[in-house]
């Protein structure tokens, strides 16, 4: 009885933030080695099946760097990071889209066997999201010039789950390979996001690197820099540390950095209290 006991209490207390977040807009990038365990994948499609079965509305960007580095390096290729974004010439593009759409195409059908409806939303079929070239030194990657965010809206209105490779067509057709942090912040800028949770494989924002004890709950935007000169914000944090305070500026009501391996963090982190991982404020 009392185990029946705690999980009404657990509902009691996930029912005001199930009131607050009815119809909003959560983006969530789902990246890092949560991709690649099958018990990691399970938990976070059951949350974000859970969030749009009571009414909130989700919209998932996906990574799938850890495959594209594995098959690259299997093709006898190297990866070369610049700021914490793959440098991408021709061969390597073939690679990022290829894995990109088997992840993709996976997402879908586990969502649809969740009983939630979903639709994978690639660029280079649709012309969704237009791109520029980012940097000469990167290659083929892009930087974001526009989202046709209807497209969005109106899958959103049927509650239909929008899955969003994070590629982009110019108006030659060329695709590029674009960070999909920087997909799912400007994302969560058009659609009016009330959240922006980007999903990694560490805790969170460490002061101290390698030291999970030193995990920071709430970062306030003033204290990037230092901590990204101290070397505490490096890699590939720093762009969704940076999507983190784009989204913030542009009216993105709050952002999460979370650890894709705990058991359900979306849900912790939405319908709790306390929450985990950390949370960057303005």
């Amino acid at each position: 009885m009392e185990e029946y006991i705690k999980k009404a209490g657990i509902l009691v207390e996930a029912f005001p933030y199930i009131k607050q977040f009815k119809g909003k807009v959560v983006v969530i990038k789902y990246g890092g080695r949560a991709l690649l365990s099958e018990q990691a994948k399970k938990n976070i499609l059951e949350d974000i099946a859970f969030l749009s079965i009571v009414g909130i509305k989700p919209v998932i960007v996906h990574g799938g760097g850890y495959r594209i580095t594995e098959r690259i390096a299997r093709q006898g290729g190297k990866t070369k990071f610049i700021a914490g974004k793959r440098v991408t010439d021709k061969k390597t593009l073939r690679v990022v889209y290829d894995v990109l759409v088997e992840v993709n195409q996976e997402l879908v059908t586990e969502l649809s066997k969740l009983d939630v409806r979903a639709v994978g939303i690639d660029s280079k079929e649709r012309d969704v999201i237009r791109a520029q070239q980012e940097l000469k030194k990167l290659g083929y990657v892009g930087r974001i010039k526009e989202i046709k965010k209807q497209v969005f809206l109106n899958y959103l209105r049927k509650n239909w789950i929008p899955v969003v490779m994070p590629v982009g067509r110019d108006e030659k057709g060329n695709i590029y390979n674009i960070n999909a942090d920087d997909v799912a912040c400007d994302l969560a800028i058009e659609l009016k996001a009330e959240k922006l949770v980007l999903l990694t494989d560490v805790k969170g924002i460490l002061r101290e690197k390698g030291n999970e004890e030193s995990l920071i709950s709430t970062l306030h935007a003033k204290d990037v820099n230092e901590l990204i000169k101290i070397g505490a914000i490096s890699g590939g944090m720093i762009p969704k540390v940076q999507a983190c305070l784009k989204a913030l500026e542009n009216g993105v009501k709050k952002t999460h950095i979370l650890d894709g391996r705990i058991p359900h963090v979306i849900l912790l982190e939405v319908f709790t209290t306390e929450g985990v991982g950390t949370e960057i404020v303005r």
